[in-house]
């Protein structure tokens, strides 16, 4: 058979691209997950998650509706094609999503994502095989206690992280400092609260626990100095963006002025986003977001680069079991990656909206061999919790 024949054999058997389903999941009154999920000819479906993109979870329909719109632009790139097309969709789609904000790159990353769970499916192989095949069998994840800590305060943060440990989680994440005031005079007692909370947790879960604070872009240099000296009898793992790591002057500043490593980049996009972390030593973790950074391959590349320059990855991941299960398949193909994160605790039954359920054991992630990302959507949670 003539290489033409083949290529026109392999048309004929792939999926083609029929319809882009968008599936928002309320979860809290602060949280939508933001579910893709693309169908094809065949009967085969792929899920990608849009979540936490500034606006669609919000206040603003208008920014719900500017997500819809990108989200099935990016798929009229793609309709009617294989799934396997995935370097088409990147080099078509790229300059819009690079050039149109955080909506656009996280459109662009859902509809990306969805065509990896697809690609992969129709390959019968799990997606860490087509990414390279997984150098771990089992990915460690730290808990986010952020959304399930009521009432923030110190004894309300305890209380939660001694939960997570309780299920077996070896490191914790909490963001005490949210809702930072914007008027001076508040601002000396709401970093000791914050302090006050972290202080809390490490009482709570001892000293052999790693624990993890994200600032959320709140601090000055010199505010970000100051905590962090403050904070060091508290051990922690890493201090996360206490300003916005696209400062890179002010980033290199703290960190040479204080002893915790640093992490940050969770919306930044693509391998140009994260060069000037890495190449300047400004933190040691890098923390691309499959849902903003540009999708599947693309958190491979940036991984790489990082690699290349001594830094470690640690996705940001305080979203969905979408982009868990998606995250989790890339990571257990990257050497230099330490960790995973889950948004905990938020809701109760957050595992059974994928089938079969999501499972953590002992805080840790067991990688799958079923096609895709292995999983679909439990159809009964989607129709229960659908917007």
């Amino acid at each position: 058979m003539t290489r033409r024949a083949l290529l026109a054999l392999a048309a004929r058997s792939h999926p083609k691209l029929t319809k882009l389903e968008l599936v928002p999941i309320r979860a809290t009154e602060r949280t939508v997950w933001l579910i893709v999920r693309l169908h094809t000819n065949q009967r085969l479906t792929g899920l990608g998650e849009a979540s936490d993109a500034f606006g669609y979870a919000g206040t603003s329909r208008a920014n719900a509706q500017q997500m819809e719109a990108e989200l099935r632009a990016f798929f009229q790139l793609i309709e009617g094609r294989s799934p396997l097309e995935i370097e088409r969709f990147r080099q078509l789609g790229e300059p819009r999503a690079r050039a149109g904000g955080l909506l656009s790159a996280t459109a662009y990353s859902a509809i990306e994502q969805a065509l990896w769970d697809l690609a992969a499916q129709t390959l019968r192989q799990p997606l860490h095989q087509l990414l390279g095949t997984a150098v771990r069998p089992r990915l460690p994840i730290y808990a986010n206690i952020n959304r399930a800590t009521s009432p923030r305060t110190p004894q309300g943060f305890a209380a939660t992280a001694r939960r997570a440990v309780a299920e077996g989680f070896r490191a914790v994440k909490a963001a005490p400092f949210d809702g930072f005031p914007t008027n001076p005079a508040a601002q000396t007692q709401a970093v000791d609260q914050g302090i006050a909370c972290l202080e809390a947790i490490r009482a709570a879960i001892g000293p052999e626990v790693k624990l993890m604070t994200d600032c959320h872009s709140f601090f000055s240099v010199a505010r970000a100095v100051d905590v962090a000296k403050r904070l060091e009898p508290v051990n922690l793992t890493w201090y996360e963006e206490p300003v916005d790591p696209q400062l890179i002057d002010d980033t290199v500043e703290i960190r040479r002025q204080i002893r915790q490593p640093m992490a940050g980049g969770e919306v930044l996009f693509g391998v140009s986003g994260f060069v000037p972390l890495c190449r300047r030593r400004a933190v040691e973790v890098i923390m691309p977001d499959v849902k903003h950074c540009g999708g599947v391959r693309e958190l491979t590349y940036i991984a790489a680069m990082a690699r290349a320059e001594g830094v470690q990855v640690a996705p940001h991941n305080p979203s969905g079991p979408v982009s868990t299960a998606i995250s989790g398949q890339i990571c257990t193909t990257l050497a230099n990656c330490k960790t995973l994160e889950l948004q905990w605790g938020e809701v109760e039954w957050r595992a059974n909206l994928l089938s079969p359920p999501e499972i953590f054991s002992q805080g840790e992630w067991a990688v799958t061999n079923r096609p895709g990302i292995g999983h679909v959507l439990d159809e009964r949670t989607v129709r229960r919790r659908k917007m």
